[in-house]
């Protein structure tokens, strides 16, 4: 039997590559396939799995929030993060909220599938990068980096502000309000000890949170 796979990213040129990368396997099929994370979790709840493959950003519930629902409702369901962001500022919070591995999206081929059977298998999959940063997690270290201390929904909120995205951006995409956006920017802002928005760019550029490949 086949290992059946729910695939959620909101970009569909990725999906329909996964797809087709799924599809030339014996042992892998795509079950059904979203690029909204409400309909993500529906999927979900519906029957059961084998795999989930997630995207960190997607309409509707996204990233850290969709995982952490997940695995309160399936604790059983093996999640596999397939995203642009970089290892370095995500996997850890990733590997917290419950998934069992951390890929981003320039892994070749042969990886991804070894990784996707890892995983359904029970198994775990990690960079020798994301291992490194198992090793020394900064959350869990007195000299931690302000920005590590944020809530995993304060942290998204703080890497779409700096990447530019507007505040009413932020509100539809985490399916939030105005009025919670901004107040979440200022315990953002008070956890940082800054004072606006350009103070929050300039952190991210000297703490070098800001990825230009991801642009």
């Amino acid at each position: 039997m086949k290992i059946e796979v729910m695939l959620a990213d909101g970009h569909p040129v990725v999906r329909c590559g996964l797809r087709r990368m799924i599809e030339g396997t014996p042992d892998l099929e795509v079950g059904a396939e979203t690029g909204n994370g409400n309909t993500a979790l529906e999927l979900l709840r519906s029957r059961a799995w084998g795999l989930a493959v997630l995207d960190l950003w997607i309409p509707g519930r996204s990233g850290l929030e969709l995982i952490k629902l997940i695995k309160a409702e399936l604790p059983r369901l093996p999640i596999l993060v397939f995203s642009a962001q970089s290892e370095e500022h995500y996997a850890l919070r990733t590997i917290r909220a419950g998934a069992s591995g951390y890929l981003t999206k320039d892994a070749d081929t042969e990886t991804i599938l070894a990784a996707m059977r890892s995983i359904a298998a029970g198994g775990v999959h990690f960079t020798q990068s994301v291992a490194a940063l198992l090793s020394t997690d900064f959350s869990r270290r007195t000299d931690a980096p302000p920005h590590t201390l944020l809530t995993d929904r304060e942290y998204g909120i703080f890497d779409r502000i700096v990447r530019g995205h507007a505040l009413t951006e932020i509100a539809d995409d985490l399916s939030l309000s105005i009025k919670t956006v901004s107040t979440h920017k200022s315990h953002i802002l008070g956890k940082l000890n800054l004072q606006g928005q350009v103070d929050l760019v300039r952190y991210a550029i000297e703490h070098k949170l800001l990825d230009p490949t991801l642009e």
